[in-house]
């Protein structure tokens, strides 16, 4: 805490306290520590160049491709481009949780006509969820520009 002299009769060298706060120490560490994060920052997001050694071992096996279930205007189902009538759904579904070793089953992608009723979709997304499949995305198409054609 800074202090300053009082100067009156018989009080010669006597400090007082200053209302002052000084941030010059502060505003150090702080651009100190600014530094060092703006150099180990990049040191973080990049890994180390190694030259990996051969092995005869086999790969692992790489994740699946997703399996597409679509929804046509009419309310049709297809998973994978094959046309699966609404009686054997749930079954087909049923089938994919259980030739696949992943938890939750594999990645379902679910797209759906714009023009469908939501009560049709929410249909098809419970059969998902009744099949044991968990790990289900909804797909979109590209976004369209303002006034235009897409």
């Amino acid at each position: 805490m800074a202090m300053g002299p009082i100067l009156g009769p018989g009080r010669r060298g006597r400090r007082a306290p200053m209302a002052e706060i000084n941030v010059t120490p502060m505003v150090d560490v702080m651009l100190v520590l600014l530094i060092i994060f703006m150099v180990t920052a990049p040191l973080l997001a990049t890994g180390v160049q190694v030259d990996l050694p051969d092995s005869k071992a086999a790969a692992l096996e790489q994740e699946r491709e997703p399996v597409s279930v679509t929804i046509e205007s009419n309310g049709a189902v297809f998973v994978d481009d094959a046309p699966v009538p609404d009686s054997v759904l749930g079954e087909r579904l049923r089938q994919i949780a259980a030739g696949s070793r992943e938890e939750g089953g594999p990645r379902i992608y679910l797209r759906a006509d714009r023009a469908l009723d939501y009560g049709r979709v929410m249909q098809v997304m419970g059969e998902i969820n009744r099949a044991g499949l968990r790990r289900m995305a909804l797909v979109s198409g590209p976004p369209q520009q303002e006034g235009g054609a897409p």
